[in-house]
């Protein structure tokens, strides 16, 4: 795993609009913070996503999305709270508290509160990450740090080392209000 002061400086990178790489529970994944618009825009270019697919959040904590979901019903938060964390990605309704650039056309956000130590430790001092997977669109993900760098050659500002968690398949996706799986894991 990572330093210490190698979370710290990507901390530092993230909280001054860079954009980096780091390994999540199953793919490389790439992260900013999404409450700068420009840093957004700049994944977005780096993915050749569009914005209005909307993108994923990621915390080390539930109570990092406390502003999302303190008024969502009980039955709903529990759903939360006994999946979290883990591998498990929630379309949760943003009540127009997020702006368009995290959550493109859509009414919910996809939250995550990601049971991977280096990506927790990194949300511990950013707060929460945008986090998608490092690839341009259309190609597989990234599940090593070389391709990484070598989907994304200079074009990162940090690349913060580690290990991938172990699982074969990005998080499942699941709509909170209805329960459905819309990717299956």
């Amino acid at each position: 795993m990572a330093s210490n002061w190698q979370v710290q400086q990507a901390a530092r990178v993230v909280c001054e609009g860079g954009v980096i790489a780091y390994p999540t529970e199953a793919v490389w994944g790439l992260g900013c913070d999404p409450w700068n618009e420009v840093a957004v825009d700049r994944l977005l270019a780096l993915k050749e996503r569009p914005v209005h697919k909307g993108l994923i959040l990621v915390a080390d904590d539930i109570e990092q999305f406390d502003f999302l979901l303190d008024d969502l019903p009980a039955i709903w938060q529990e759903r939360l709270a006994a999946s979290w964390p883990g591998p498990n990605t929630w379309l949760v309704p943003h009540q127009d508290r997020l702006p368009a650039w995290i959550t493109g056309v859509h009414d919910s956000v996809a939250l995550r509160v990601s049971d991977h130590p280096l990506v927790r430790a990194l949300c511990r001092l950013t707060g929460p990450l945008i986090s998608t997977s490092a690839n341009p669109a259309g190609r597989p993900a990234a599940r090593s740090r070389l391709r990484v760098e070598q989907y994304f050659p200079r074009q990162l500002d940090k690349v913060l080392g580690g290990a991938l968690g172990g699982r074969k398949n990005p998080s499942l996706i699941r709509d909170l209000r209805t329960g459905d799986v819309i990717r299956s894991s």
